[in-house]
């Protein structure tokens, strides 16, 4: 039936042989619910009748519970060594028997479990599956009799829950070739996340009661399973697999049965031995226990399909070692990759919440507003690490819990389990980068808090409204109403004196140049004397124009090799340039001084972007041009640091508010004035900046959880999003841009998707009102509670109002000086009143600027902070594929392996033959061919891509020729074949004839298949 169907769907639809067939699949599926067997592996063809099996399945489904949970129990042994009988006796079915081969190929048998045991088993039906038997003698002469028997256990036994290996005792001799087999298909399904349970059956053993005396067999057994399984590692590149229980569920004392011979004698005339029914009877109890006790989730009809399909594919491309692409694996990866990405993100906004407390409180240390009993700015930043420190450990414990407790509770996780300790290490990786991050930009608000100018201006302010005081008594002494310019006379005589002896206190420059330098030279000190004596250059005469990247002496250019190697490091350094230039734009933006840390982790930066082995001469030289450029923009922002708080500068910017304070107070109109004052110069610009900051983590938040949340939630969802509109859109420019600047396309992306979300303004304006709602709400309960001190002058009421204050906003040091000056030692009744007032008038100002102001300019007022927390979020490792340029997209911060979903032709990055044409080589094609390569890290000698890992061993990349998924890459490059070439000065592929065929319809299947999405 499955080959006359098989044969009759490649017909057209409408062809009426065709449609005398359509109705098998239905019958088919009738009869094996009616228990009929169903031959799943075609023992003629040697593989699976996919579109039979399939359709049959989707006729199953139909007949019942579509999510019906299914359990698969696999037979496995040599030939005539009783699995038909074994599984006709346990399960009472009648699958056929005979002496000598009685079946080829595997069938399965599907089996109901009644409803009140399918809880206890977790499912709804078993499916049996008998094999024939391995090691046969019909195939004993084929060459490739071993590859036939090792494709059946690994299909077998990638089918299955639990899988019985029938030992007969008689054939020891042919023992090690069939566990030889069985191991090399449990490796590879370890290798693909599957973690089947294993027993071994011994049959035709005369003395099954003596269970503790098999002890020395069984200790034997496993002795050879775990020498096969060491010699099968290393036939599959992967050694770190030492024994058997790495890779299966084995127990040598509960995974061993033992039954005797069916006759007693020689048949046909000897009698059944009953004690083989009893010891079948033990043996399918335990296996019922093994069901119970089975972790992983039971397959539904559609999974088992799934997985079945994947498989075979797999194994007719024999890609097992790297790659095994399935979508319950994609599914499961994806899961947890999605939950990882979610506790991140909370571990990361409480640190962003923690940093923002710690500079609120530095910023406010030693003024009104400053609540912390520490005695100086060094014990204040000691008390702030130490409570991150703890904070830290207690969010790393709970990022870990969940990891613990998701892959103890998941059905799913076991085709996950090998990157476990890969998202664990991501956890603490997180943890030791956030406390790097803290102490930086703790430290940094520290020193800039430390600077001898803030006591200067303090006690000039002091000083100044001692004298403004002195001025006023003096003129209240006369009893004559004096004129507003006389008041103006006198105030500007006082000024000049007082502060006469600021003009001698001028702010101490630094050199940027020198210190900057200086933290170059100990960075590329380790390089050795050859980088020590390139960097001895003035850095003031570095730095303008574009950086030229050279290759110098560093590869000696072999003949006929066409690929740019200048080209390759112009390219890579272009990009370390522009995320240089962002680090020192952001720092920029402090608008503080110029601290050495800032130059640390430009250079660390760098470091983590270049390759260790790249040549001396590149590195130092590019180094030299970043640390010139960012040593002219520190020296700008020292100097605006110093004009911006230079002593007589500060003083007479507040000289104009002093005179206002002087007349109101001589005239006694001050208590309305000072309220407004205080309202507008202190506590607005204090409100908009916690807004400011406040959305800087909801933006992100709103991007990753809101509608868009799809496209931000993993790397690999981000990657197919960001294919998806490339492909929409059909621009030469974007993907030129993706191929070659990837990390700047996918900055500009980000942005568009950022601006397109905000673009109608009210989830902005939403957010700005709830925040600022949130310090009315403050600033009004701060009043309140300063009023329940009725003594208190003017003065201590707004001290009090500012220490309530204290831990949610910045309020600027100089604005509240001023504000405190000349402050009536009079009770603050009336003055509260005012304040309310000029507090309820601020908000309602804020909020109509609010909705004035452009969505983009709001955008841009919160810098590029939630840019650069998504690219980091989303970004990956920023390493790429050493072939084809694809960017790794790992789930985990922390990966053992890069790995890509679609790789492209080479030729799209720039790779060319002799000829001059760019290459169209997928590097999955290469890699499963006898094909060479050469490039920079071959030093110009050919190199065989089978053997690329020895040159990058942390890279995976699928041997699979049959790579459909890179059906996107080719379209593109038979759309843009022409630009490409021009853009790298070649000539034009030589498309393949098969890639013309692909659609845009196929691209967009295959995109989604590649990525897994429904």
């Amino acid at each position: 039936m499955g080959q006359i169907y098989e044969s009759t769907v490649s017909l057209p639809e409408s062809d009426l042989f065709r449609q005398q067939f359509m109705h098998l699949p239905k019958l088919c599926a009738q009869l094996l619910i009616n228990g009929f067997p169903l031959e799943l592996v075609d023992g003629e063809a040697s593989g699976i009748p996919l579109a039979w099996v399939k359709d049959v399945f989707s006729e199953l489904r139909k007949m019942v519970d579509p999510e019906s949970k299914i359990r698969v129990v696999t037979v496995l042994g040599i030939q005539s060594t009783g699995k038909s009988t074994l599984l006709n006796t346990m399960f009472g079915v009648q699958f056929a028997v005979s002496s000598g081969r009685c079946r080829r190929g595997a069938f399965m048998l599907l089996i109901r479990v009644n409803k009140e045991y399918s809880k206890e088993i977790n499912c709804d039906f078993l499916i049996i599956i008998d094999t024939e038997g391995l090691k046969s003698l019909e195939l004993a002469q084929l060459e490739d009799s071993y590859v036939h028997d090792n494709e059946l256990a690994t299909i077998v036994v990638g089918l299955s829950d639990i899988t019985i290996v029938n030992i007969s005792m008689e054939n020891m001799t042919d023992m090690k070739d069939i566990l030889q087999i069985v191991v090399h298909a449990f490796l590879r399904m370890k290798e693909v996340g599957k973690k089947p349970k294993c027993l071994f059956v011994h049959q035709n053993v005369s003395d099954v009661s003596a269970h503790d005396n098999n002890l020395r067999d069984r200790t034997m057994l496993l002795q050879q399973l775990n020498e096969m399984t060491q010699a099968a590692a290393k036939v599959e590149k992967k050694k770190e697999n030492k024994s058997f229980k790495e890779v299966m569920e084995y127990d040598p004392d509960t995974g061993n049965g033992y039954i005797p011979g069916l006759w007693h004698g020689n048949p046909p005339m000897a009698p059944v031995n009953t004690g083989y029914s009893e010891a079948v009877y033990e043996l399918k109890t335990n296996i019922i226990q093994m069901l119970k006790d089975c972790k992983s989730s039971a397959y539904n009809m559609d999974t088992f399909m799934n997985w079945t399909a994947s498989l075979w594919r797999s194994i007719k491309h024999e890609n097992f070692i790297f790659s095994f692409r399935i979508s319950l694996v994609a599914d499961a990866y994806m899961k947890i990759c999605t939950e990882f990405n979610k506790w991140e993100w909370e571990f990361k906004r409480h640190m962003y919440s923690l940093e923002i407390s710690a500079k609120t409180q530095i910023s406010n240390f030693g003024t009104s507003a400053g609540k912390s009993e520490a005695s100086n700015i060094r014990e204040l930043e000691l008390e702030l690490n130490t409570e991150a420190f703890l904070e830290l450990i207690k969010w790393e414990k709970k990022l870990i819990n969940n990891l613990e407790l998701y892959f103890k509770t998941d059905g799913q996780v076991h085709l996950v389990e090998r990157y476990r300790e890969d998202f664990i290490q991501s956890a603490k990786i997180l943890r030791n980068e956030s406390e790097r991050s803290f102490k930086s930009e703790v430290h940094i608000a520290a020193e800039n808090k430390e600077a001898e100018v803030e006591e200067v201006k303090k006690s000039t302010t002091k000083r100044l409204e001692g004298e403004v005081l002195g001025v006023l008594e003096e003129g209240r002494k006369s009893k004559i109403n004096q004129s507003v310019e006389k008041l103006r006379n006198d105030f500007d005589q006082m000024w000049e004196k007082a502060t006469e002896p600021l003009r001698d206190k001028v702010m101490p420059k630094t050199n940027i140049y020198s210190r900057v330098h200086a933290q170059l030279r100990k960075n590329v000190e380790p390089m050795g004397s050859h980088a020590n004596q390139i960097v001895n250059v003035s850095l003031k005469d570095l730095g303008h124009g574009d950086f030229k990247a050279k290759c110098g002496n560093m590869l000696k250019i072999k003949k006929n090799w066409n690929w740019n190697y200048e080209a390759e490091l112009q390219a890579k350094a272009d990009e370390i340039i522009a995320s240089c230039k962002r680090l020192v734009s952001v720092q920029r933006q402090e608008k503080t001084d110029y601290h050495d840390n800032y130059i640390q982790e430009i250079l660390k930066h760098i470091d983590a972007k270049l390759d260790l082995e790249t040549h001396t001469q590149y590195v130092v030289s590019l180094k030299l041009h970043i640390c010139s450029y960012a040593a002219r923009i520190f020296e700008e922002m020292h100097q605006d640091f110093i004009t911006e708080n230079d002593p007589i500068e500060c003083v007479n910017r507040d000289k104009d508010r002093f005179f206002d304070d002087f007349k109101d107070l001589y005239y006694l109109v001050q208590d309305e004035k000072k309220a407004e004052a205080f309202a507008n110069r202190c506590l607005q610009p204090a409100v908009e900046t916690y807004i400011r900051v406040s959305l800087v983590p909801d933006v992100v938040d709103e991007m990753v959880s809101g509608n868009y949340s799809v496209n931000f939630s993993t790397r690999m969802f981000f990657q197919y999003s960001v294919l998806k509109d490339l492909l929409s859109k059909e621009r030469y420019d974007d993907f030129k841009e993706y191929c070659s600047s990837y990390e700047k396309f996918i900055r500009k992306w980000i942005q568009e998707q950022i601006e397109k979300h905000f673009s109608d303004g009210t989830k902005l304006l939403e957010l700005e009102d709830k925040y600022l709602k949130q310090c009315i709400r403050c600033i009004d309960t701060a009043i309140r509670k300063a009023q329940v001190n009725k003594k208190a002058t003017q003065k201590e009421f707004v001290q009090d109002i500012c220490e309530e204050l204290g831990d949610k906003l910045v309020i600027s040091q100089d604005a509240l000086s001023a504000c405190m000056v000349l402050l009536k030692e009079a009770t603050a009744e009336k003055f509260a009143d005012f304040l309310k007032k000029s507090v309820m008038e601020m908000g309602q100002a804020l909020q109509k600027k609010q909705k004035q102001t452009e969505f983009k300019a709001k955008l841009d007022r919160l810098g590029s902070k939630p840019l650069d927390t998504l690219t980091a979020r989303l970004g990956g490792c920023g390493k790429r594929c050493p072939f084809c340029s694809a960017p790794c997209e790992a789930g985990a911060v922390c990966h053992k392996a890069h790995h890509v979903e679609i790789h492209r032709p080479e030729g799209l990055v720039g790779y060319k033959s002799a000829s001059m044409k760019l290459l169209t080589s997928i590097c999955t094609s290469s890699v499963s061919t006898d094909m060479r390569f050469r490039n920079s890290d071959t030093k110009g000698e050919w190199h065989s891509y089978k053997e690329y890992k020895t040159l990058y061993g942390d890279w995976n990349i699928p041997a699979d020729d049959s790579y459909t998924e890179s059906d996107y890459w080719k379209y593109v490059m038979v759309r843009f074949n022409k630009e490409f070439a021009e853009s790298y000065n070649a000539e034009p592929a030589d498309i393949p004839t098969e890639w013309r065929t692909i659609s845009k319809e196929d691209v967009e299947k295959s995109l989604k298949a590649a990525f897994n999405v429904k």
